[in-house]
């Protein structure tokens, strides 16, 4: 895959994003998953059959998506170079979602600014697992952050580095990997056996972008001026604060960066969540700080894009 054509796709991302309407792969991975797993729970519920059945969706779907996006190239190249070219480009934009977070972020912000909770709750709804129903400004802002902040990586940086390695086909097959854990990879009753192993691969597929979302928003944060050690040494200290693995890098590193303090408890589909703190409270948090995290993210992803392709000519 060429340098061209992925600092291409990044811009376009960052100007157009995903429009609404346009077809999109990865919706038509989230309805093949939904599909696959009544059939597979068609076939039975024991634990055991769905544990191996968790596998088996992770497989078809990451795998297929592989193969059925390296077949598409092949065949659109084999028809025509320029239609190889923009359906290329055109599927290495729909694996990044920059734009598409920043402007869900600014669509939670924009009603909180003019005192709206109400339309703030509903906007945020649609981004976080959270109930926000009862939830007042410093929540929701709260809340807006650590969903830029954590997204960053498998929305933007993550993306990128398998855009390097392997090209749309690999990137492809992460954003399957991604979308198989925010669908399945849930430690409640009905996920814990069927998403057991989605959530396992979607740790592995993150943790290499994740330890690199630590220092790309650490130079993000030096870029903007703010408090970028507290930003390395809060996103070091408070890295095991969360149940994932990965989660915690990018969340402590702009809690740090901000001052503020995110985590903590929450409800989720109806339970109470307790969750540790991450950062420490210099101040309190507002909505200007979605703002800032937003300028973080757009940093940090440039940053990436740089890093990655000094590597790529490095070895090549």
């Amino acid at each position: 895959m060429s340098l061209f054509l992925i600092w291409l796709a990044f811009v376009v991302d960052w100007l157009v994003g995903d429009p609404p309407n346009w077809p999109h792969p990865i919706r038509w991975i989230g309805s093949s998953i939904s599909r696959m797993e009544k059939g597979l729970r068609r076939l039975g519920e024991k634990p055991q059959w769905l544990k191996i059945a968790g596998v088996l969706l992770w497989v078809v779907i990451v795998g297929g998506s592989y193969v059925v996006v390296e077949s598409v190239l092949v065949a659109s190249y084999h028809w025509h170079w320029t239609i190889g070219r923009v359906t290329e480009l055109w599927l290495t934009v729909t694996v990044l979602a920059g734009k598409c977070l920043k402007d869900c972020a600014l669509a939670v912000m924009k009603p909180l600014k003019q005192q709206d909770i109400g339309e703030s709750r509903i906007q945020l709804s649609y981004i976080v697992g959270r109930d926000t129903s009862q939830l007042e400004e410093p929540q929701i802002t709260r809340a807006t952050v650590e969903t830029v902040a954590e997204n960053t990586i498998d929305g933007v940086i993550a993306p990128l580095f398998y855009l390097f390695i392997g090209g749309v086909p690999l990137a492809m097959a992460y954003k399957a990997v991604n979308t198989l854990d925010s669908m399945v990879g849930y430690k409640n009753e009905r996920y814990q056996d069927l998403g057991w192993f989605s959530a396992k691969a979607d740790d592995l597929f993150n943790w290499i972008p994740a330890r690199l979302g630590w220092l790309l928003f650490t130079f993000a944060a030096w870029c903007l001026r703010l408090d970028w050690q507290s930003a390395l040494h809060i996103g070091w200290r408070d890295r095991r604060q969360h149940k994932s693995p990965n989660a915690a890098w990018s969340e402590a590193t702009v809690a740090g960066a901000l001052g503020i303090q995110l985590g903590g408890p929450n409800r989720y589909f109806g339970q109470w969540v307790e969750k540790p703190w991450l950062g420490d409270k210099k101040r309190e948090i507002t909505p200007n700080d979605i703002v800032l995290t937003n300028r973080m993210m757009f940093i940090a992803s440039s940053a990436a894009l740089v890093l990655f392709t000094v590597i790529y000519l490095m070895i090549h």
